[in-house]
């Protein structure tokens, strides 16, 4: 873990965000002090989401509402969902 003071990370908040981004955590200090942390963001996973809807399908241990509701859970993932709306 990385660790920098307050007026570092604002000085160099764009590279702070790229190494968060990376898997980095940072340490933000102040006087010495923890304060903050800047921690890589959770990423959703619609490939695994539909990996395991995948396997399901077909089983006939429940009803057919389940059945509609996987096909329609399976229509609403997409590798979409994975990106990252902000990155250039």
């Amino acid at each position: 873990m990385r660790e920098m003071t307050a007026s570092e990370a604002s000085r160099n908040f764009s590279s702070v965000l790229d190494e968060a981004e990376h898997g980095e955590t940072i340490a933000v200090t102040r006087n010495g002090r923890q304060v903050a942390f800047i921690v890589p963001a959770p990423r959703s996973n619609g490939k695994a989401l539909r990996e395991v809807l995948r396997r399901w399908q077909g089983n006939t241990a429940f009803d057919e509402s389940f059945a509609t509701n996987v096909t329609s859970a399976r229509g609403g993932a997409s590798d979409e969902l994975d990106s990252d709306p902000w990155h250039d």
